[in-house]
């Protein structure tokens, strides 16, 4: 699917180097054209508030609860208030008494799900990816010094996905100057406030680094699951909520070669 935005991207699209396990620079690429759109931030916030709504079970009472009963109110002169009440004087119906109806109770056909149009997910979509190769926004949701890095997104060479060893990539992380971000997210993990932690969401984890790559099926995916803060994802997965949590995009990513190409393909924006 081609989008046209022609007024709107950037004249110069943004250049990356390609680096290797060692992080030596073995190449030069031109990012995607996606890469040089404008980056809404009303869009973004606006697709992120329809993901998480869209999580949300709808809940509601049976219309019926508490009106089973058939009772009707005795009137005034028995010293007794005047609700709907059985022949044996039990109180029914009411919302003050004892199995009565509730008053305004939650309804299951209540509006939960803040719908969004297809176009404009995918619009808020492109925009977050853009966000990616942005020095401002990365430097608001990074926790390291950007000098460091000669370029954002890291780009790195297809073998990464072939790592199967925890300790392989964290070499490589250290090599590139981003280990510092996943050693945060481990210091700032953190024990939840309230009831949550009975309910199998125990710890709170700080975002660290987004790993894009081809496929599910890498091996690398089995050695960086685990890494606090780390989330991974490829081309046909990327989702708003994983490029822009809590609605502020800019987070720190390594992108393999492959997978830079299928975002290339998904992703067509025409040049002016």
């Amino acid at each position: 699917m081609t989008v046209r935005y022609t007024s709107l991207i950037l004249n110069e699209i943004p250049k990356a180097p390609i680096y290797d396990l060692e992080a030596n620079i073995v190449n030069e690429i031109t990012l995607p054209a996606v890469f040089g759109l404008p980056i809404r931030i009303d869009l973004i916030r606006r697709a992120v508030h329809s993901a998480l709504t869209a999580r949300i079970q709808p809940k509601g009472r049976d219309p019926l609860a508490g009106k089973r009963r058939c009772g009707e109110s005795w009137g005034i002169g028995h010293g007794l208030a005047r609700v709907p009440r059985l022949d044996n004087g039990r109180a029914v119906l009411a919302p003050n008494v004892v199995g009565g109806r509730r008053q305004f109770a939650p309804s299951p056909l209540r509006k939960i799900h803040e719908e969004i149009n297809r176009k404009e997910m995918r619009l808020a979509l492109m925009s977050a990816i853009a966000a990616l190769a942005n020095k401002y926004f990365v430097s608001k949701r990074c926790r390291i010094s950007l000098d460091k890095l000669k370029s954002i997104p890291l780009i790195i060479i297809d073998d990464f996905e072939n790592l199967t060893r925890t300790r392989e990539v964290k070499n490589v992380l250290m090599k590139l100057g981003v280990w510092e971000e996943v050693l945060f997210a481990k210091e700032r993990t953190r024990i939840r406030a309230g009831k949550g932690k009975m309910r199998g969401r125990r710890y709170i984890t700080p975002k660290s680094l987004l790993i894009i790559v081809s496929s599910t099926k890498s091996a690398v995916i089995n050695a960086i699951r685990n890494l606090p803060g780390i989330d991974y994802a490829t081309p046909q997965t990327l989702n708003i909520l994983t490029l822009a949590p809590g609605g502020q995009p800019g987070r720190l990513a390594l992108i393999t070669v492959k997978a830079l190409n299928s975002i290339s393909e998904m992703y067509k924006v025409e040049k002016p």
